[in-house]
């Protein structure tokens, strides 16, 4: 029989690009998601739920009802800024719901749980690039919610057995290569989109926050991980948990640091637009280097990148933003 995921906020950027994966494998995909920054257009197969993982009722249903092999979670809440500002919604959210939804995976016999972390677990970094074994300071909310969830995830599988594979991000970017889905943030925070709808006229510049730091351009430098490679981990996290492998923590990048000027250039020559640049200070807590070693994912998953390169990743997003923003 084929395995059955429910896949908590697979309506969202990653989450729907993970259900588009699960279906392709032969999965039979649950999507649950509240829809408060998802799109049910975006759930390309399998069933879907229209719902809060905090509701203790629908979760029992959905348990009751399916025989659920694994939880693959994407319904975070993600903006570092906001979390300062409204940190009581990151905890409540991020923590707190996602407690709930593990007890109730508990209550229902369900021991497969995949987490979508973040590389904000790790906050200022002291050496680059960054394995498992950095130490984890996070500097917000958003970072700290995610890094007590990986505690809690220790402390429930030596507990209760529950085995889960944490994946910790750095920069997810891109889109399905097809352009089918892409990523439809609202508001939009990430560097790539926001430079490509510059390149369409939709934004008049692309801010470009600190030209001083200790790079070699003077701009941020970030591990871009393309959104089907970051989909392709998940896939084989949980191909190990369902053959009985251990729990785990990853890092997931690309090893390769871009900073922000080659983003731009790399757009401009992909849209052959010239895209506008504003000079601005630089912002409270950014690092200057921020990447990824996944070296234990490739050799304990067994991944590696299809689409490394950063032409192709812009290449795939920029389809994207040109055939979703002339629909």
């Amino acid at each position: 029989m084929p395995w059955t995921v429910l896949v908590v906020g697979g309506a969202g950027y990653i989450g729907s690009h993970m259900v588009w994966l699960l279906g392709q494998r032969g999965v039979r995909v649950i999507t649950l998601d509240d829809l408060s920054s998802g799109h049910a257009d975006a759930v390309l197969c399998g069933e879907f739920i229209n719902g809060d993982m905090a509701d203790h009722a629908l979760l029992d249903q959905i348990f009751t009802r399916y025989r659920v092999d694994a939880v693959m979670h994407f319904a975070s809440f993600i903006q570092v800024g906001e979390s300062v500002q409204q940190p009581s919604r990151y905890y409540r959210n991020n923590l707190t719901h996602t407690l709930a939804l593990l007890d109730a995976m508990r209550d229902h016999g369900v021991s497969r749980f995949i987490f979508s972390s973040t590389a904000a677990v790790f906050g200022e970094p002291d050496y680059v690039p960054i394995d498992e074994a950095h130490p984890q300071r996070p500097i917000n909310p958003y970072g700290r919610t995610k890094w007590m969830v990986e505690q809690a995830l220790t402390d429930y599988d030596l507990a209760y057995g529950l085995k889960s594979v944490a994946l910790r991000y750095f920069n997810a970017a891109g889109a399905h290569p097809a352009g089918l889905l892409g990523e439809r943030h609202d508001p939009e925070t990430h560097l790539i989109p926001l430079v490509l709808q510059v390149a369409l006229g939709r934004r008049r510049t692309i801010h470009v926050f600190g030209q001083d730091y200790d790079t070699p351009d003077g701009t941020c430098v970030r591990d871009y991980i393309h959104i089907m490679d970051l989909a392709e981990a998940h896939w084989l996290a949980l191909d190990r948990l369902m053959k009985g492998g251990p729990s785990g923590v990853f890092n997931l990048g690309n090893g390769d640091g871009y900073s922000v000027r080659q983003v731009i250039d790399v757009a401009r020559a992909v849209t052959g637009q010239p895209i506008a640049v504003h000079h601005a200070p630089r912002r409270a807590g950014d690092p200057a280097r921020l990447v990824a070693d996944a070296a234990r994912a490739r050799a304990d998953l067994g991944w590696q990148p299809r689409y490394p390169e950063l032409t192709t990743l812009v290449g795939h997003a920029w389809a994207w933003e040109r055939r979703f923003n002339s629909a």
